[in-house]
């Protein structure tokens, strides 16, 4: 009579290994021939990419320049005078049209992120299951499901993320760092200047946290 903790003992062995292997996958850096490749598959989307960072550019001008306008129109209630009202007035329609660009851009950032990134996902996944199905039956036996799995799932959605978040995050954020930057020295270099200088002191702490 077969022992039935026996094939749940079994069972539970192969999902403890299968995990393992799908965590030391996913722990496991990327060489740099495997990057290369990765971003070969984004060879197809090369106009989409470049509208893609249009956009994010546009977007990170936008929000850098609509704090700009609104301190002008700061100073001009401050100031007051006779064409304070149509400054005034002039000002909040050019912010009210880049809140409505802002948007727009936005919008069609997101959708060509997620047509980048879904056809990166498809090619990307459509290849690996092609070069599974040529793989010999040793290779099955010798493969554990987790790493199989992980290779499905999780680094094809790391590639994908690398061409949307990652990207935009970076462009984004690197002209909106020069521009503020920028800004801020044409606004008073001094106090931009200490503020720099001051920076390590905030950043060192926080690192160490």
């Amino acid at each position: 009579m077969s022992n039935p903790m026996s094939g749940g003992g079994m069972a539970g062995w192969s999902m403890l290994r299968s995990m393992r292997s799908s965590d030391e996958v996913s722990a496991h850096r990327l060489k740099r021939g495997t990057a290369r490749r990765i971003v070969a598959f984004a060879g197809p989307y090369r106009r989409d990419i470049v509208v893609f960072l249009i956009t994010v550019v546009i977007a990170a001008i936008i929000g850098v320049a609509t704090p700009v306008l609104a301190g002008k129109v700061i100073n001009a209630i401050t100031r007051g005078g006779a064409e304070a009202g149509a400054t005034v007035v002039r000002l909040a329609l050019v912010i009210a049209a880049l809140a409505v660009a802002d948007a727009l851009f936005s919008l069609a950032q997101r959708w060509y992120s997620a047509r980048i990134g879904e056809g990166i996902i498809l090619d990307l996944r459509t290849r690996v299951y092609d070069h599974v199905q040529r793989m010999p039956l040793q290779f099955f036996t010798r493969t554990q499901t987790g790493a199989l799995v992980s290779r499905l799932n999780n680094d094809v959605m790391g590639a994908q993320r690398a061409f949307t978040s990652t990207l935009s995050g970076v462009v984004s954020n690197v002209i909106q760092l020069v521009l503020t930057a920028g800004v801020m020295f044409t606004l008073s270099w001094q106090i931009t200047t200490l503020s720099l200088v001051l920076l390590p002191i905030f950043i060192i702490p926080a690192r160490r946290v």
